[in-house]
């Protein structure tokens, strides 16, 4: 699929939308809100905006002032907001600085704690000629961040029973999954209307874009799933494992890849890509970091590591399975950073048990990154 054929993704208009799919999509984002309001000032009590790290919705009354709300909202995303706070004046004690802040001496500026990326941040605004706007009153904005952690994305390969009792889970956390099988007929339960059956062969050509979109923006909706859950037929799904591992050289987060079909050979197969893919990716980031030559990854960022790779199956399969990629020389130590069998060892051979393990396994890999 050329880029050029995908129309731009919509940018919401109001504050309740924008947070409303960035949530859903777990991107990062800030809420900004009207808190304190002193005089004449361009919006009121509680107006809200959305921020990303690209885009924006609503508004906070425009200028000077909703530049600066900007400019901070991504600086906290990023994690770049100064440690060095100025000493707040008598009247403005309290709502010039980080809440976290609860100390005060009287020094010109005092060192504060680095500013929690997940925390609540609040800062006052005279609206006075420094920002260029001749309201004559004062705002006081809190800074909201969600999901500032990098976004999880996982892709699914089969659609069996253990997979679908797995996207009932998905369906409510915060995350990106793919979910692509080779037989059409596993996806017919979920479609809208039947004769919406896609051809058994998508395009994934420039994958690696078409992932990062949203699917019900770009194209009719074809199932009953949630939005961030996209669900994809073809051939050969191998043809997956590329573009979703390279984003990890231009984007941070996390990668989670699930093998879980209904032929062994196939999930040898898509296991063997996916240690190739991952490995070469990783190589390719720890070289340029090192080498200093990406400043994305120089920006105080660990060295990329192999995405989650997991396989269910069981001891005798895992075994099997690992045998034979050290017998095809791969290395033991990417051998051993294969999961498998897959999930964490609570007990239970039902579907959903199954996929409660599942799940349980990829957020504790994701939260102790």
């Amino acid at each position: 699929m050329n880029n050029s054929s995908l129309p731009p993704m919509p940018i919401p208009v109001r504050w309740y939308d924008g947070l409303a799919q960035y949530q859903q999509q777990g991107s990062a984002h800030v809420l900004a809100t009207i808190v304190a309001v002193n005089g004449s000032a361009p919006r009121a009590l509680q107006a809200k905006m959305v921020i990303t790290h690209d885009n924006c919705c609503d508004t906070l009354g425009g200028g000077g002032l909703e530049h600066d709300v900007i400019s901070t909202a991504r600086q906290l995303l990023n994690g770049e907001i100064d440690t060095t706070v100025p000493k707040a004046s008598k009247r403005d004690k309290g709502v010039n600085k980080n809440i976290d802040n609860d100390n005060d001496n009287d020094s010109d500026s005092t060192p504060s704690k680095v500013v929690r990326r997940d925390t609540v941040y609040t800062k006052h605004y005279p609206l006075g000629a420094k920002l260029a706007q001749c309201c004559g009153g004062s705002v006081t904005i809190m800074f909201e961040c969600f999901n500032v952690m990098p976004p999880m994305s996982i892709l699914v390969f089969g659609a069996g029973h253990v997979a679908a009792a797995l996207m009932t889970i998905l369906a409510e956390l915060p995350c990106q999954v793919d979910w692509v099988d080779n037989r059409p007929e596993m996806f017919e339960r979920y479609l809208l209307d039947n004769s919406n059956l896609p051809n058994t062969s998508t395009q994934t050509e420039e994958l690696s874009q078409e992932l990062e979109t949203q699917p019900s923006l770009t194209q009719p909706k074809l199932y009953n799933l949630p939005t961030h859950i996209r669900a994809h037929i073809d051939d050969d799904p191998v043809d997956f494992i590329r573009p979703f591992i390279e984003p990890f050289l231009k984007q941070s987060g996390q990668r989670f890849i699930l093998v879980m079909t209904h032929d062994h050979s196939l999930d040898f197969e898509l296991v063997r890509a996916a240690l190739d893919a991952g490995s070469e990716a990783k190589n390719l980031a720890n070289n340029l970091y090192n080498n200093g030559s990406d400043n994305e990854l120089d920006n105080g960022r660990s060295k990329v590591s192999m995405p989650y790779v997991g396989c269910i199956a069981s001891a005798t399969k895992a075994e099997r399975f690992k045998s034979r990629l050290l017998q095809r020389g791969y290395d033991k130590q990417i051998v051993d950073e294969l999961t498998m069998p897959i999930g964490l060892p609570i007990g239970g051979k039902e579907p959903m048990a199954v996929a409660v393990s599942i799940a349980a396994q990829i957020l504790q890999h994701y939260h102790q990154k």
